[in-house]
């Protein structure tokens, strides 16, 4: 009835890949940890990077078992090569995938079969034949002329997500994600968060590496997301992260986000410094996960207790880097994406070397995606 009422008102670079130590970039490891990872005993399967649910139920004395066991050396970076193919999976299936293009720029590539369920709403988007956009697309969706500003475009496909219901596209939450070829062009509109990998468009996020040092030794603020929460509920987090809404910059969001996630007042916040970004690309059915995540350090005081002010952390607690190391290593504890970012850390601060066997192969592999 909504999408009957707003037409009645109306009318009045695609490639990602896994990555191998030992490889080329175009190897494809399995969604499981491997017999020849040396702790695939310790491992717990969950779903992959694109997946919002947990598979695995865990205490923080399951996590303290983990991590209490022997340090990794160079033989194990196999284990976190893993986990960056845990957020990159199903390249294969990216020939089922149509561009979704706004003013002549791609801006995401929508599912076939997704697609089809948006051909009713004729009224919002349309279906040109033939495509400048890549030989191997027939056709290529856009949105109708008729919706020619941002607020028009944003109103617009939200009456259709909507219609559309929660059945086919899970948990809205009303909040908007802008819609933009890369990171530096304006918007052309704003789409709601739960529908972006629905629609394949880039999503951009901040993650906050809160530690630690105590004598000569650092320490991560790890959090256990609430069993409440819609996504990966119960499973091991930053004690800061978002996704960054329309109309925000990253260093505000992180502000607010660790006032909300951790109760980090903004004197200590604003002293919180980006360090680089991730990126990856994971398909999972409908879904066309297209990440970039910015990546911050900030080194927290020894006396500073964090406490959550939004209801979506269980609990935290302070870990050791190299029990932080052995705990992605080992299990599937670890929200997918957070892995990417604590991996970036661990070579940034040095745990990872250059000596270690597949070390650029790594740092390459931590922005599998477009990073744009």
């Amino acid at each position: 009835m909504a999408y009957n009422h707003y037409c009645h008102h109306l009318s009045q670079k695609l490639s990602f890949s896994a990555f191998h130590p030992n490889g080329n970039s175009s190897f494809t490891l399995p969604p499981r940890i491997p017999s020849s990872c040396p702790y695939r005993r310790f491992a717990v399967s969950v779903s992959s990077g694109g997946g919002e649910a947990a598979g695995v139920r865990f205490t923080w004395d399951d996590v303290s078992r983990v991590s209490n066991s022997p340090g990794y050396h160079s033989s194990d970076l196999q284990c976190f090569f893993d986990k960056v193919n845990l957020c990159n999976q199903n390249s294969e299936s990216q020939n089922e995938f149509t561009p979704f293009v706004v003013e002549n720029a791609i801006v995401g590539y929508v599912h076939n079969r997704f697609a089809d369920k948006l051909r009713k709403f004729e009224n919002v988007f349309v279906f040109p034949n033939g495509s400048s956009y890549g030989s191997c697309f027939e056709c290529h969706v856009t949105l109708n002329p008729m919706l020619q500003t941002p607020e028009d475009r944003t109103a617009a496909v939200d009456v259709v997500v909507k219609s559309l219901g929660e059945e086919l596209i899970p948990g809205i939450r009303n909040e908007l994600f802008p819609v933009t070829p890369s990171f530096d062009t304006p918007a052309f509109f704003s789409l709601e968060r739960a529908a972006a990998p629905y629609f394949g468009i880039k999503a951009y996020g901040v993650h906050m590496n809160g530690y630690v040092e105590k004598s000569g030794q650092k320490f991560l603020w790890v959090g256990k997301r609430s069993d409440n929460k819609a996504t990966y509920p119960g499973m091991l987090d930053h004690l800061v992260a978002g996704g960054l809404p329309h109309g925000i910059s990253c260093g505000e969001n992180l502000v607010k986000e660790c006032k909300e996630e951790a109760g980090i007042p903004r004197s200590l916040s604003i002293q919180a410094t980006p360090v680089g970004a991730v990126s990856y690309s994971d398909i999972d059915g409908y879904r066309f996960k297209r990440d970039v995540l910015f990546c911050y350090d900030l080194k927290l005081p020894e006396s500073f207790i964090p406490s959550n002010e939004d209801g979506e952390v269980e609990s935290v607690r302070l870990v050791s880097i190299s029990d932080v190391a052995n705990i992605i290593m080992r299990t599937s504890y670890f929200k997918a994406n957070c892995n990417l970012v604590i991996i970036d850390f661990l070579i940034r601060h040095g745990y990872i070397k250059p000596e270690e066997l597949g070390y650029l192969k790594l740092l390459q592999s931590l922005r599998s995606g477009d990073c744009s």
